[in-house]
């Protein structure tokens, strides 16, 4: 309710407010008992919240003071800070990011709130070298949220303009590591212009890959985590070598066990991912009329690794068939 009635404008918020503090009044049963409204009562106003018990903090008396209030705040939503903290905290859990820098407009204690503001910050972006240093006196978790918003939106543009933007302002420092682990914990980066400046830069890309744990993971679900967190190429080329290179031998390191018992090697798994892949297109793709068979699948697969055993091979197939593609 509390992320809905903010956004309403003012006439309807103060209707609202009315017929919603009317029926609370009518339900706490004090004094003279009001005639029954005509109709059942609307399923908002029916309920009194359990954090709002007694005389003072009663949502009735709180939104009377406010509708009792003449000019500017008439038509305005109750303040948050008037509410008792469980009830504030419980309509702030409904509001993203964006939607809580607007609130903080109209609640303007909410905006200089640097709590807040800190777990916005790590809560969007889980790691920024900033977080591990000695803060300097004044320093605002409001401001180092604009100016994370600000870079984000110029790495959305520019991959090269936007890192350099953050180390201008000491957000993040150069190193392969710090930058892979921004990137792992920040999923406001847009997925292409990710994919150009990982292409860039390879150093970060070992970075990132080796923040990948594929422990105990099946083939398949292993490789859409790690195209969750990596795009691929939308054709075949260098790059996408790159990457299920990468993942090959990341995926046996994860796994030594695994690999030991089922025979399994980097080059092994190179080809088992790019059957996967091509399996994912020829199940999915509407344009791909005659789908390839789990016999067929099999009997490709095995001819390029030939220790692969056939169950497990066929396993791989009904997880595509039943899940979906690899790199979606």
């Amino acid at each position: 309710m509390g992320q809905a009635l903010w956004r309403l404008p003012p006439g309807e918020q103060q209707e609202l407010q009315e017929e919603y503090a009317e029926h609370l009044f009518r339900s706490r049963g004090e004094g003279a008992m009001l005639d029954p409204p005509d109709g059942p009562l609307p399923h908002h106003a029916s309920r009194r919240s359990p954090h709002c018990q007694g005389p003072g903090t009663d949502i009735y008396h709180l939104l009377r003071a406010r509708a009792g209030r003449g000019g500017r705040e008439h038509g305005s939503f109750i303040d948050l800070e008037m509410l008792p903290p469980e009830l504030g905290i419980t309509i702030l859990s409904y509001l993203n990011p964006t939607d809580l820098c607007l609130a903080s407009c109209v609640w303007q204690g909410l905006g200089h709130d640097e709590y807040l503001w800190q777990g916005l910050c790590k809560s969007t972006w889980g790691h920024c070298s900033i977080y591990n240093r000695r803060l300097p006196a004044g320093f605002s978790y409001r401001r180092l949220f604009l100016q994370l918003d600000e870079g984000s939106l110029t790495f959305n543009h520019d991959p090269q303009e936007g890192i350099h933007y953050f180390m201008s302002k000491a957000i993040l420092t150069d190193h392969p590591t710090e930058l892979a682990k921004f990137i792992f914990y920040t999923r406001r980066l847009n997925w292409k212009m990710l994919r150009i400046y990982l292409d860039q830069r390879r150093d970060v890309l070992d970075e990132l890959v080796k923040l990948h744990n594929f422990s105990n993971q099946f083939l398949p679900n292993a490789l859409r985590e790690f195209f969750r967190h990596i795009h691929a190429p939308e054709e075949r080329g260098e790059y996408l070598e790159t990457l299920i290179t990468k993942f090959s031998q990341r995926f046996c390191a994860c796994n030594p066990g695994l690999v030991r018992d089922l025979g399994l090697s980097p080059d092994a798994v190179y080809v088992l991912c790019y059957s996967l892949i091509l399996l994912s297109i020829d199940l999915t793709s509407p344009h791909v009329k005659n789908k390839m068979s789990k016999r067929e699948f099999i009997r490709n697969t095995r001819r390029a690794a030939h220790n692969i055993s056939e169950d497990f091979v066929g396993h791989l197939y009904d997880n595509i068939y039943l899940i979906g593609h690899v790199a979606a």
